[in-house]
């Protein structure tokens, strides 16, 4: 029988055999970095959400759903089809919103948190690294195959009302998105990407 002492002696030059054959790929972390890499390859996405707003003055949660359309770097629709017909297409800094007859246009400029917590979705979606960082502060859990990323506002302005957005996905895909409002009320978004016929 192998005494516990020698084994434990032997695990760093096995340990090292193991690390000396293993291959890069196997090796490298998965790191914020490398999934920018890979949200950055999709130039356009289309998908189908369901969004559940939990608002502390209702019951039950309101839910709502529709499509989304993206085309990097800075195009993004949101049609929402129930429970009520409703737009709001982003295109660069320009902000259109129509519900029913009613149409109301805001250059994002003059709405710096409304600003940065679009970029928080367009920049990951086009793998912005660089515009994320900008506003907020960012951490990567999990694998390629099944991860996090937590975006949690720098700007004191932004924080008092949005307290984190977490955001999953699995390889290069977007899943969900979920916002924590400061004041307690949230969002979750889920989405499942659509297939082009």
């Amino acid at each position: 029988m192998t005494h516990p002492v020698r084994l434990f002696r032997l695990a760093p030059i096995v340990l090292g055999l193991v690390l000396a054959t293993a291959s890069p790929a196997v090796l490298a972390a998965w790191d914020i970095q490398q999934l920018m890499d890979s949200l950055a390859q999709h130039r356009s996405s289309q998908a189908s959400f369901v969004e559940k707003k939990t608002i502390a003055m209702l019951e039950r949660p309101v839910e709502s759903s529709g499509q989304l359309f993206y085309t990097a770097p800075d195009h993004l629709e949101k049609r929402t089809l129930k429970p009520q017909p409703e737009s709001m297409v982003i295109d660069g800094g320009d902000l259109l919103i129509e519900r029913g007859r009613q149409k109301h246009r805001l250059q994002l400029q003059a709405y710096p948190e409304l600003a940065a917590f679009i970029d928080s979705i367009r920049g990951t979606l086009a793998g912005d690294r660089q515009a994320l960082e900008r506003n907020y502060q960012l951490s990567l859990e999990g694998t390629a195959e099944r991860w996090t990323l937590q975006l949690l506002p720098r700007d004191d302005k932004m924080l008092a009302v949005v307290q984190r957005i977490r955001i999953t996905g699995a390889r290069d895909q977007v899943r969900s998105i979920e916002i924590t409002q400061a004041d307690g009320d949230s969002s979750l978004m889920s989405i499942e990407k659509l297939v082009a016929p």
